[in-house]
Parts: structure tokens; sequence; C-alpha cells
């Protein structure tokens, strides 16, 4: 178990984020210097896990979990959060590792986790949250994507879809990780509509998100696709459900 003044535990999936991993674990390291960070790298052809494992080497904070390939970004958050849960951690925080995630609104993220949120959301879709350099296209997937599974899965969340978060641990072991059977960012509606179900004191912040300036995006109509048709799934099985105790 982690000291008690070393609480937190970032989660940072990568594949293929040779030229952003350094400046965002430096940010990250800046912003919150308590913090632990786990890199999963899914096996970047890029050489990201040799940078990954190098900047483990420089910093004992740092620690790199390999995967054989690519696994999907669910998974790489299960094994996160696992770790997580298995060392002792009280909060986890997940963010991208491709810099669209600013590691200065770090602080107040975990401020607010720390003020009684079991869940806080980076949101760029609320009063003072932001998005640069994004094309309309995405903008619409990602307001278009938080509309849909808003209406279909009741949830009072104003931006499901961000992957910028932080989760106490009391509330993340309720969750049987191993059922959570989203890979792509799905995995961020099923996570937060989830904890929001139990009653998780959800708070949202507003961000500011940026398009990443290097490598690629992981976006792909497969991923749009497979969130679609699991939002549609869970609403049908939460109906069922519910008309079954009735």
């Amino acid at each position: 178990m982690p000291p008690a003044a070393v609480e937190l535990l970032v989660v940072l999936p990568t594949y293929n984020e040779r030229d952003s991993l350094a400046a965002v674990v430096a940010g990250v390291r800046r912003s919150l210097p308590e913090a632990d960070i786990l890199i999963v790298d899914d096996g970047s052809p890029d050489g990201t896990g040799a940078i990954a494992d190098a900047l483990a080497a420089d910093d004992s904070h740092v620690s790199v979990r390999h995967r054989a390939g690519k696994s999907g970004l669910g998974t790489a958050y299960v094994l996160g959060f696992a770790a997580a849960l298995s060392d002792g951690y009280r909060t986890v925080v997940a963010m991208d590792a491709d810099g669209s995630h600013r590691a200065e609104d770090l602080p107040a993220l975990v401020a607010a986790s720390r003020a009684g949120a079991g869940l806080v959301i980076g949101t760029r879709w609320m009063e003072g949250g932001r998005i640069v350099n994004w094309p309309a296209y995405r903008r619409w997937i990602s307001r278009g994507g938080t509309w849909f599974a808003r209406a279909l899965l009741g949830s009072r969340l104003r931006d499901l879809t961000s992957g910028f978060r932080v989760i106490q641990l009391e509330w993340l072991r309720r969750i049987d990780l191993e059922a959570l059977d989203s890979q792509g960012y799905g995995f961020q509606v099923e996570t937060a509509w989830t904890l929001e179900r139990m009653g998780c004191p959800v708070t949202e912040i507003p961000i500011t998100f940026v398009e990443r300036a290097d490598g690629r995006s992981k976006m792909s109509l497969g991923i749009v696709l497979e969130a679609f048709a699991n939002v549609v799934r869970w609403s049908w099985r939460s109906r069922s459900r519910r008309t079954t105790a009735d």
C-alpha cells in the first residue's frame, strides 16, 4: 500500500504516443507532484513503451504495464483501475496521454474529489468548458453522442463521453470491472452511467479540451458504432429490468 500522503494514481493508456507522452507525464508531475502515474502501453510499434520505461527509470512515481498488443481503451483502464484497487490507493485519475487533457486542470478536478465527489468529470459541454482546434465533425460526434446517451439512459450528466475524470476508489470497488464490456470510448459512458445509477455523488468541472498536436486520433467509425450499439443495449436491458421488477 502506498504511503498515506500518496493517495492518487493517474492512469495513462498509450498506443503510439511517443511524441506526447513525456510532456504529459511532466505536466502531471508538476500539477500533482504527490501522485503516482501508471502508463499502460498496448505494445505501441512506434516505441512509446521504451519511452515509458525510460520515464519510469528516472522517476519512482512512474510505473509501466506492457501489453502484447492493442486491446482497447476500456481494458487498459480496467487494468489500471484494478492496480489502483490492489495497491491501496484512495483515488484514481483517468486521462488521455495525447495532450488533449491539460494537466493544469487536474488540481481543480482533484479538489472536487476531495470535497466529497465520488466521480468528477472534466466537462467540455458546460459553461466555462472549451474545445480548441476540433473540426466540426468531431464536435458533432461528441455532442451528438452525449445527447443520444443521455436520452436513452436517462442520465443527467453533461459530458458522458469525457475521458478526463477522477474516481474515488470506495465507489469504483462497487463496480464489477470484469463485467464492463466496452472496448472503446463507450467505456467512458458505461462507467459514468453505472456510478450515476448507484447514487455516486458526481461533480462536473469545466475544462479546456485541446485537439492533439502530435500523432493520430484513435477515433474511428468502429468505435462510434460500438458505443452506439452498447448504449442501445444498456438502455434496453435497464428498461427490461424495471419492467420485470414492476
